[in-house]
């Protein structure tokens, strides 16, 4: 494990901070310059990073769940020893537990604290932060169990993230910004009818109703095509007021057809 000699600094010596990147695949960086890191401590690292303060034995247990505990907890001896004979090393070891070193930025903790904020309502800045967040999936292509459920955990803190901005925006009157969040979320998961329902309302806001019955039947096509089902109660409801002078229309004109309908030949009327 070393800092990769081929790749040049940009003007000036190297930044002496660490950053650990798992959004979007693995990378360990000292200062600018990525660290060259094997896959199997790749794992090791990452699973530090998601599990502060972790023992041994629940790390092992995590690393190696097919290997006896002895094995597991050997294995894991033998992983911290070779990362911490390099200087670009990005843990600490307090007794029995393992954690990154204070230095050590973490991108999970960055999307974990920019949702944090937005849920405290803190200021626009935040907000606009909030789209680019966490953006890729965790470690994609990495299979562990461990690594399949944080990948959900952030996926989903996200997508409440976005849908959170996306309604206090709405409710400032921000409905540009507003449709930017629901649309990103949307993009995230686009079967997900929380963003779909937001676009509805943000385009009602506004006005235009054109746009806000054209999301709907799109949503509604995607879902019947992919899943065979239909929107919600609630979503349908958004609309009734909207349609309502339109259904009343299609009616009058299906019962103005049967009226006019002439009557076969030779029957009486």
């Amino acid at each position: 494990m070393a800092a990769d000699p081929s790749v040049p600094t940009a003007g000036g010596p190297p930044e002496t901070g660490v950053s650990l990147h798992l959004l979007g695949g693995f990378r360990l960086l000292h200062g600018p310059v990525p660290v060259v890191v094997p896959r199997g401590l790749q794992r090791v690292i990452a699973l530090i990073g998601l599990r502060p303060g972790a023992t041994r034995s629940q790390l092992a247990g995590l690393l190696w769940p097919d290997a006896p505990e002895e094995r597991a907890l050997s294995s894991l001896r033998t992983a911290l020893w070779r990362l911490r004979q390099d200087p670009c090393c990005p843990m600490t070891v307090a007794g029995d537990s393992v954690r990154l070193g204070p230095a050590v930025r973490l991108d999970v903790d960055e999307l974990v604290g920019t949702a944090a904020r937005v849920r405290d309502g803190d200021d626009a800045r935040t907000a606009a932060g909030a789209l680019a967040a966490g953006r890729h999936d965790l470690l994609p292509g990495w299979y562990d169990d461990w690594v399949l459920l944080d990948r959900e955990r952030l996926r989903q803190l996200r997508l409440h993230m976005l849908e959170r901005v996306a309604g206090q925006h709405l409710v400032a009157g921000r409905h540009g910004e507003a449709l930017e969040a629901a649309l990103e979320a949307m993009a995230a998961e686009p079967l997900r009818e929380t963003p779909h329902r937001l676009v509805v309302r943000i385009h009602l806001a506004e006005g235009n109703a054109f746009e806000a019955v054209h999301a709907f039947y799109v949503y509604r096509d995607l879902l019947r095509r992919e899943l065979r089902l239909e929107p919600s109660p609630a979503m349908s409801a958004l609309l009734d007021d909207t349609l309502a002078p339109i259904r009343a229309a299609s009616r009058e004109t299906s019962r103005d057809a049967v009226v006019d309908r002439p009557s076969p030949a030779g029957r009486r009327t």
